[in-house]
């Protein structure tokens, strides 16, 4: 099931989050550390009423973000569409012990899905470069990779931006 997010499943996407970034790291990705994601971001998600998990058995074992405003950071970015009217992915995880079974498949479904029904012109995320699997996933749906961008407390490495347009 995937329903809005609330202040008591944070602690658990902590948890979820930091055991993606441990996989990620055994696995030489060095996309998310200490700095990123963080409570702080989790929670102004949850003001905002942009933040989405997904159970198993009343277990969080998954959250997504979805937002309509646009990063500084995107902004010399040449998007499909117009930069109006957009939905934007972010802090995709799944705990590491449910990848592989279709759950981050069912949370774009849900993004889809609610960018038709909210009537976007299109989605919107970035991606680390040096993470094969993350980059095939997205290009399997269909979407299209632009230009690169940088998060220097991230990584030297650049995150690729994508767009699927509705």
């Amino acid at each position: 099931m995937i329903r809005k997010g609330t202040s008591d499943d944070i602690h658990a996407i902590i948890n979820i989050t930091a055991a993606c970034a441990t996989h990620m790291i055994n696995n030489h990705i060095y996309q998310w550390n200490a700095s990123y994601p963080n409570k702080e971001g989790f929670k102004k998600d949850v003001t905002r009423g942009e933040l989405y998990v997904m159970e198993v058995d009343t277990k969080v074992i998954a959250c997504i973000t979805l937002s309509d405003l646009m990063d500084a950071v995107y902004l010399p970015v040449s998007w499909l569409t117009p930069n109006k009217n957009n939905l934007y992915v972010h802090r995709l995880a799944v705990h590491p012990e449910h990848q592989g079974k279709g759950h981050a498949q069912k949370l774009m479904d849900f993004a889809k899905t609610f960018a038709i029904k909210n009537n976007y012109s299109s989605i919107r995320l970035d991606t680390f470069s040096q993470n094969p699997k993350n980059l095939n996933f997205y290009e399997l749906r269909g979407f299209k990779r632009l230009e690169k961008i940088f998060f220097p407390n991230q990584s030297h490495h650049p995150f690729y931006c994508y767009e699927l347009v509705l």
